[in-house]
């Protein structure tokens, strides 16, 4: 124990910062973890039965449907009515595990730190999302300098595309939609990255709810989607030792920050 404490105490004052540095993020790490796994449990102990149920108890009346001797043509209506909430209830738990899929790859990637130029980071996701606005009047409003972040560039890539991709869906109502991304140097260190919308936006009471797996603020009619895109987000900002939160207001758009720490 002597010689371990002694080995420490005589560690070069950047080896220990550097040590120490890591240990933090470790940590970090294994909490952003293990509060992963709580969403897991939950999503599939409870959110993932809400579709199931309507398969189970939708099979049942078509099969009593069928033993009718004689279908009407009413009989016949229903029938195929059950079998379409059936099918929808099937792809949705398909897109819940294909959106737990995509939070268990990005929890178990290994992160690899390096510098990573966030303005050339936006615009590539920015362009592969073009695709998805073709023929609507979006006015984007992206960071004019670039700055290097220390960050795993896989991880933050989706949580950027997460980010953006949220703002496109809910601006969709809004006849000239305007998204802005920009990038802050903390004082304290490290930076904020804000992607801020004109669109629907929430009711601010609410927003606490939005990280959650599978947690929606719009009816499924009204915006696709399973509500994994802001879990992801945070995830990954907590994996780097950060955070994400997000304001908004009914009908005034919303603003989401990732807060990067220095590292």
């Amino acid at each position: 124990m002597e010689q371990a404490q002694y080995a420490f105490e005589n560690i070069a004052p950047q080896t220990l910062d550097e040590a120490l540095a890591l240990l933090a993020r470790r940590d970090a790490e294994l909490a952003a973890l293990r509060s992963a796994q709580q969403q897991w449990v939950h999503a599939v102990s409870h959110d993932l039965r809400a579709p199931l149920r309507h398969v189970l108890a939708f099979n049942p009346l078509i099969a009593e449907l069928l033993q009718t001797p004689s279908l009407s043509a009413d009989d016949l209506e229903e029938a195929r009515s059950f079998l379409q909430t059936m099918d929808q209830s099937a792809q949705r738990m398909a897109a819940m595990f294909d959106g737990l899929q995509q939070l268990s790859l990005a929890d178990r990637h290994v992160l690899q730190l390096q510098a990573v130029d966030l303005y050339q980071l936006i615009a590539r996701a920015k362009q592969r999302l073009q695709a998805v606005t073709v023929g609507r009047q979006i006015e984007w409003c992206l960071p004019k300098t670039a700055l290097v972040v220390q960050a795993d560039p896989h991880l933050l890539d989706l949580a950027l595309a997460a980010a953006l991709s949220n703002a496109i869906k809910f601006t969709r109502s809004v006849p000239q939609a305007r998204i802005q991304v920009d990038v802050q140097v903390n004082p304290q260190g490290g930076c904020s990255i804000s992607v801020a919308d004109n669109g629907v936006g929430f009711e601010q009471s609410r927003a606490g709810k939005l990280f959650g797996v599978f947690q929606r603020m719009h009816r499924e009619a009204e915006f696709e989607g399973v509500g994994v895109g802001l879990a992801l987000v945070r995830n990954i900002c907590r994996r780097h030792g950060g955070e994400a939160e997000i304001e908004g207001s009914p009908n005034a758009g919303c603003l989401l920050q990732m807060y990067w720490p220095k590292t």
